[in-house]
């Protein structure tokens, strides 16, 4: 076991946890914005013994303070950044991590060696179709103030994906994603911090695309929306040399569902 040292970055009178383990080049582990850092608990113990690992709460997750006023998420990731001197680093984010993780890479290219998107969107990017079953319910449970409820169907939502009913889905894994959402949930963390883009990056990154040069691997899970496919497929169109790489019997979080397969890919892409 690597050991690790953790602290916290004051943003604003805020308080952001992060935690830091290993030697070596610098990986940044952005969470999806349903759990947090503990996402990452699998990929954590393969990466350290090979490189510096960062992974951090965004606010109003897990060990960092709830959120009372919009957040500009990537500036946070840059105050982090900067707090632990990092020059270069290995930018690794799921979902509304990879969109910041994007963002920072478009808006301060320096700063990034690598990129790895997993189940990621981008700032821009339209969502075509049909809502996600589950959504307006989701939606209607939030508003209602059922913790409980708003927190299962973003289970069903994220975790099992269109295509599963929750009892085909790994009960650990299941059991392990719900500990974590239920912070944001209480938090009230999306409708305060992320309902609406704040200092949103301008132009879009959906447009800019074709200004990454930093090689990137996408990652999807097949189960997934399938709007989250879609954007696998764009971001590999658009990103020069993107290696893409889509895994079977897993919805939004494949890292946590198939965490063999992935730090399979995860390892190949950064080695």
């Amino acid at each position: 076991m690597i050991k690790s040292t953790s602290g916290y970055l004051d943003i604003d009178g805020q308080k952001l946890y992060y935690e830091v383990a290993g030697e070596g080049e610098t990986v940044v582990l952005t969470h999806a914005g349903f759990v947090d850092s503990g996402m990452w608990d699998t990929q954590w113990e393969v990466l350290t013994p090979r490189y510096r690992v960062i992974r951090y709460d965004m606010r109003g997750y897990g060990k960092s303070d709830p959120v009372t006023a919009p957040v500009n998420r990537r500036d946070d990731l840059y105050r982090l950044l900067r707090q632990l001197k990092v020059e270069r680093a290995v930018l690794i984010g799921c979902s509304m991590g990879g969109e910041i993780s994007v963002d920072l890479t478009l808006e301060q290219p320096q700063l990034v060696s690598k990129l790895v998107l997993v189940s990621s969107v981008v700032t821009g990017f339209e969502m075509q179709g049909a809502p996600p079953p589950n959504l307006l319910e989701m939606i209607a449970a939030a508003q209602a103030g059922d913790i409980e409820r708003t927190s299962e169907l973003q289970l069903r939502l994220w975790v099992d994906g269109m295509y599963r009913t929750p009892e085909q889905v790994d009960p650990e894994v299941r059991r392990q994603a719900a500990r974590m959402n239920l912070i944001p949930v209480k938090n009230n963390t999306f409708g305060i911090a992320d309902s609406q883009e704040f200092e949103p990056l301008t132009p879009p990154a959906v447009s800019r695309l074709g200004e990454i040069v930093e090689p990137t691997l996408i990652i999807a899970g097949a189960l997934d929306h399938p709007e989250i496919v879609r954007a696998a497929d764009l971001l590999a169109r658009e990103i020069k040399g993107a290696q893409k790489v889509i895994l079977s019997d897993s919805a939004h979080v494949p890292n946590m569902e198939q965490p063999a397969a992935f730090n399979r890919a995860l390892l190949a892409f950064l080695d």
